[in-house]
């Protein structure tokens, strides 16, 4: 890692568009865990827009309140604090993390020459291993039935670190740069991932996001296998529908819309 790609608000000043947001954005060294931390601040009144970005994390989770392989000067980890009701937006966990997704693709594809894809509903795929994967939690108010406060984690595997990933992950685990050395910065990545996600409002729910989103996919017309909380099958990945769900085809010729699950490519 150059010396010029130590994670700081300076260092991706340059590189936003909105140069306010430097203001809402803090770069700690370690935390046990983005999410955790702008949960925190979100239950303390942060405002939309707040972000939290670390080095390395202690205790980074994915779904299903896995372990995210977090070591220090590989990866970009950073959580962002929304707040629908306060921007009088209304959506679903699934279409924010739909959003995320394009918008880390987006990002590379502007700084790269790399070309990745999804893998429905939250992980970013390169050359076939998994190189981000994107955690959004909400917290609903009670009496409107919509979301409060939303937090989007997002964790990128920037370079491979020197000893390799550990073994439970090695096999399905890649980074951006995994050969060679890395042709921008950190700093330059993470602020264009900002840009995109603070201007998500005026592309809420928009035909244009959902269509970015589908011809990244990588399991359209495809096998999956679906492992929900009761059942596992399989079935054909057909579409996306209009809030982000996974339009599938069981095998009994049932079309159904998924908003969660675990789903992976059949062989």
């Amino acid at each position: 890692m150059s010396i010029n790609d130590i994670l700081s608000v300076q260092g991706m000043l340059p590189f936003l568009l909105d140069k306010d947001a430097a203001g809402n954005i803090t770069v700690h060294s370690s935390l046990e865990s983005t999410n955790k931390t702008a949960k925190e601040l979100a239950i303390t009144g942060a405002e939309n827009g707040t972000i939290v970005i670390a080095d390395c994390q202690t205790a980074g989770k994915g779904r299903y309140g896995r372990s995210f392989f977090s070591p220090p000067g590989h990866g970009i980890y950073m959580s962002f604090v929304l707040r629908p009701l306060q921007r009088h937006w209304v959506g679903s966990p699934t279409l924010v993390t739909t959003y995320a997704a394009v918008s880390v693709c987006e990002a590379i594809e502007a700084t790269t020459d790399k070309m990745p894809q999804i893998k429905w509903v939250n992980d970013i795929f390169l050359d076939g291993k998994k190189i981000c994967g994107i955690l959004t939690e909400a917290v609903t108010d009670i009496e409107s039935g919509k979301m409060q406060w939303i937090v989007v984690g997002i964790g990128i595997n920037f370079i491979t670190p020197n000893a390799g990933f550990p073994e439970e992950i090695k096999n399905i685990a890649g980074s951006i740069f995994s050969e060679g050395k890395p042709t921008i910065t950190r700093n330059k990545l993470a602020a264009e991932i900002i840009n995109r996600m603070l201007v998500f409002e005026s592309q809420w729910g928009s035909k244009p996001i959902l269509a970015e989103y589908k011809k990244r996919l990588m399991m359209i017309g495809k096998r999956v296998v679906i492992t929900g909380l009761n059942e596992t099958f399989e079935a054909t990945a057909i579409d996306i529908d209009d809030i982000g769900r996974l339009i599938v085809k069981k095998d009994n010729g049932e079309i159904i819309s998924l908003s969660a699950g675990e789903v992976s490519l059949g062989k």
